[in-house]
């Protein structure tokens, strides 16, 4: 029945484990309307054909009270069935979009730069891709974004998501590829001459073959002093390595100024230290709680006076253009691994979130390969 009403109602196919629900609820409502529908047909027909004119019978100059007993049952009856549907579907649809909006703990999350017109994916292990994002297939995926310039709207019809793409914001989405494959990306919020090109695909791979690709994308470009490597502990005793996005993190908020008024050791300071910021509940100066997400960090980065911190004094500056979007995401990566016990902190700031292994050469979807090889190299 499900592959039947989603191919009468040309929907695309159900690529993420959310996809299934939603056109769950979205099937009900287009039944349900078609069958009001039918039925307020069939009763006017039936009306028209009871309650015809006949030149032979006199029109009551009356009402008849019985008949005025019925008809306002059956009005009541009809108000009451749809304040039912009402509620039915908005307690349906509001648990949807606390799923929607709630993604499970164990999420990789990636950092996700809108532009005119390109979409740019970052990885935890300090890489990054453009036009393509990189996800492990049956694994949750965390989408972070931010914009660049203008507002930007990121949207997978295969996975039934869209999200808002704002700048000096972050917006997050999350969803589960049911299986390895190739699925298009588009802008569904109007951006200027090109927002129709502004388009990307999201190529699902297996947990192996995942990590191989990741490994192979180009680093990160950001604008740091010295080179992004970390150095060995010995000289000569093992080739350099690319910074991950974390550590990435931790050198833009040094190099920015943010360690002067913050600590990641837990002690108190100028400002409240980094140590488990993220994820822990922000007591505010208004009397109000306020969950550290990325979206309240990203604000108290671009407008730290809106939402101040209690016991903290407002003296921390804008950084409204001083933060370019890459730089923004790996501090949060930064603030996202110090939340961690400390005994897993400094391996998740150090490596990527999965390990290559040995493995052939990935080999990825016809959509991905039509212009070249279909081996990556």
């Amino acid at each position: 029945m499900n592959e039947l009403l989603r191919r009468l109602l040309f929907l695309p196919r159900q690529a993420s484990t959310l996809a299934p629900q939603i056109d769950a609820l979205h099937y009900a409502v287009i039944l349900t309307t078609f069958a009001g529908s039918a039925l307020v047909g069939l009763v006017a027909v039936a009306y028209v054909i009871r309650y015809r004119h006949r030149p032979a019978t006199p029109i009551p100059l009356a009402p008849d009270p019985a008949q005025e007993r019925a008809t306002r049952g059956v009005e009541i009856a009809g108000a009451s069935l749809l304040l039912l549907l009402f509620v039915v579907f908005w307690v349906v649809g509001f648990r949807q979009f606390v799923k929607l909006e709630s993604p499970p703990a164990n999420a990789l999350i990636i950092q996700v730069a809108a532009k005119q017109w390109m979409w740019t994916f970052t990885y935890p292990n300090g890489r990054g891709s453009k036009g393509v994002l990189f996800v492990p297939a049956g694994r949750p995926v965390r989408l972070s974004m931010s914009s660049r310039d203008v507002i930007h709207s990121f949207y997978v019809p295969e996975f039934r998501i869209k999200k808002d793409v704002i700048p000096g914001r972050t917006t997050e989405v999350w969803f589960e590829a049911r299986e390895p494959g190739a699925y298009s990306v588009y802008c569904a919020e109007y951006c200027g001459e090109g927002h129709s090109t502004m388009r990307a695909s999201v190529v699902a791979l297996s947990d192996s073959d995942y990590a191989l690709a990741i490994e192979r994308l180009p680093p990160l470009e950001l604008e740091l002093p010295g080179p992004v490597y970390r150095e060995p502990a010995l000289a000569g005793t093992a080739p350099r390595e690319r910074l991950s996005l974390a550590r990435m993190g931790e050198r833009v908020a040094t190099e920015k100024g943010c360690m002067r008024c913050h600590t990641v050791d837990g002690t108190p300071h100028i400002g409240p230290t980094w140590l488990g910021m993220y994820g822990s509940v922000v007591p505010l100066s208004n009397g109000r709680e306020m969950l550290a997400d990325a979206a309240y960090l990203t604000d108290s980065m671009m407008d730290p006076r809106a939402l101040i911190h209690r016991g903290y004094l407002p003296v921390m500056p804008s950084y409204q253009g001083l933060l370019s979007v890459p730089e923004t995401g790996a501090i949060l990566e930064y603030l996202r691994v110090l939340s961690k016990p400390a005994a897993a902190t400094v391996n998740a700031v150090e490596r990527a979130p999965l390990v290559a292994p040995d493995s052939p050469p990935i080999r990825l979807p016809s959509a991905l390969t039509d212009a070249g090889s279909e081996e990556m190299p």
